[in-house]
């Protein structure tokens, strides 16, 4: 399963260890049909790593991690 989003920065926090961001938008792409799902996830969550994104992403959709794949734009 291919997602592609679209990440927003967050404010800098002075206790985080590196920037974070929230994703704006995001889109799933099944056989060639690109829906967005952004109303599916929390986007006021902040990201460390597009790891952890892909992280939950997987537990959302009760799919293996290793069958996701990120592109952002």
């Amino acid at each position: 399963m291919k997602f592609t989003f679209e990440p927003r920065r967050t404010r800098r926090d002075p206790s985080a260890e590196r920037p974070t961001f929230r994703v704006a938008r995001i889109w799933s792409d099944m056989s060639g049909r690109r829906s967005e799902i952004s109303h599916l996830i929390d986007r006021t969550y902040d990201y460390a790593s597009e790891r952890e994104l892909r992280w939950h992403l997987a537990e959302r959709f009760a799919r293996p991690v290793g069958s996701l794949t990120l592109e952002r734009l």
